[in-house]
């Protein structure tokens, strides 16, 4: 069984180093800094949102809107703030995980260690932005997935080297097809095709992305072909609904860093569907925190739908209507097949594989997720 690792290892601290010995520096420089949504949002509307139609997909997941092109959402200052609380050594350190496929992800740290990322994304200026993309009023699925992140670091000699072998490769393409010019690109991915755990994730770049290459989505169509969704720039956001689009990250080359932020939401509304599993975040967790919010939000979903089935039946009751037993029995069978499914999440600590992560290879089923529903009140 593999097992989890919060601490770096000793061999990746050296690439990491500079990087935090920067942001530490800038962050005492800077003080404590409270997130302000006038300052710190620089909002700008996506050039283009795909449907789930537009994908071949209608009738998928919990909204009609599929995935964005890139925007821009935060400031220059709020992205150098985010850099500074997540490279924090003492969130690197306490707060790190790893796993076969991803050497460094930091998750479950914004509550204690960063209060600005931490308000950045609870704030209702900026789920008002997020809802608004999405076509859904969502919330933060949980305390513990707020700013997940993912790193990719490469020395100085490795990156030139990649710039260098992009450089050949064009022109190798151009004289090969006797166009100058035309695009290369590297389609080998950073993970298989997957789905995630939630039913929305808004992706944020925390680099600087000016000499990369690469890095897009790609999405496969319900109609079995793929497309791309470009990566995002410095401060720049994707919002993809990847519960329900089976994708996969496409490798980024040329660049020295690649940080992104990922903060995974739900709908805010207990009487939407919510098909949250746990399959992807399981291994790389504290399950003592992430069962814990986890189940907590499931049972306060539970209980503000039973709230309004009893409103019902004694509204019912006391007008002398007839009971509706079918509907009844429906929306008992409903709260079964909900708590029966969180159950499964909860699976026992000794029976997790912490740290392995299994590759999903893509099949014609992965594109045909279960079609939306209108409720599961």
């Amino acid at each position: 069984m593999a097992t989890m690792t919060m601490n770096p290892e000793p061999h990746a601290r050296p690439s990491f180093e500079p990087i935090i010995k920067a942001a530490e520096a800038e962050r005492k420089a800077r003080g404590v800094v409270h997130f302000d949504p006038n300052r710190h949002l620089s909002f700008a509307t996506p050039p283009e949102v795909f449907s789930m139609e537009d994908l071949g997909l209608e009738g998928v997941g919990v909204s009609p809107v599929a995935v964005s092109q890139p925007f821009q959402l935060f400031s220059e200052e709020a992205v150098e703030q985010f850099r500074a609380e997540v490279l924090n050594p003492e969130v690197m350190t306490k707060c790190r995980f790893q796993s076969n496929l991803a050497a460094c992800q930091l998750r479950g740290y914004s509550r204690k260690y960063a209060p600005f990322i931490y308000d950045a994304w609870n704030n209702s200026e900026t789920l008002s932005i997020i809802s608004k993309i999405a076509g859904v009023d969502l919330i933060p699925v949980v305390n513990f997935e707020i700013g997940h992140v993912n790193f990719s670091v490469k020395s100085e000699k490795e990156a030139a080297e990649e710039v260098s072998s992009i450089t050949r490769a064009k022109r190798s393409f151009a004289e090969d097809e006797g166009i100058g010019g035309c695009p290369w690109e590297d389609d080998k991915p950073v993970v298989g095709w997957h789905t995630d755990s939630y039913p929305f994730v808004c992706v944020l770049m925390l680099s600087d992305c000016t000499n990369m290459v690469g890095g897009e989505t790609a999405l496969m169509t319900g109609r079995g072909d793929v497309i791309k969704v470009r990566g995002p720039q410095k401060g720049c956001a994707v919002i993809l609904q990847g519960r329900y689009i089976t994708h996969q990250a496409l490798r980024a080359l040329g660049a020295q860093e690649r940080i992104t932020m990922v903060t995974s939401f739900r709908p805010r509304s207990p009487y939407l569907p919510d098909d949250s599993v746990l399959t992807t975040v399981r291994p790389v967790s504290d399950l003592n925190e992430l069962y814990t919010e986890f189940a907590t939000y499931r049972l306060e979903m539970l209980e503000e739908r039973i709230r309004k089935q009893l409103k019902i039946l004694r509204d019912n009751q006391q007008a002398n209507k007839t009971l509706e037993t079918t509907a009844l029995k429906a929306f008992l069978s409903n709260q079964e097949e909900f708590i029966k499914r969180t159950n499964e999440e909860l699976v026992e600590e000794d029976k997790v594989a912490f740290g392995y992560m299994e590759e999903i290879k893509f099949s014609s089923e992965a594109a045909t997720p279960p079609k939306r529903i209108k409720s599961d009140s």
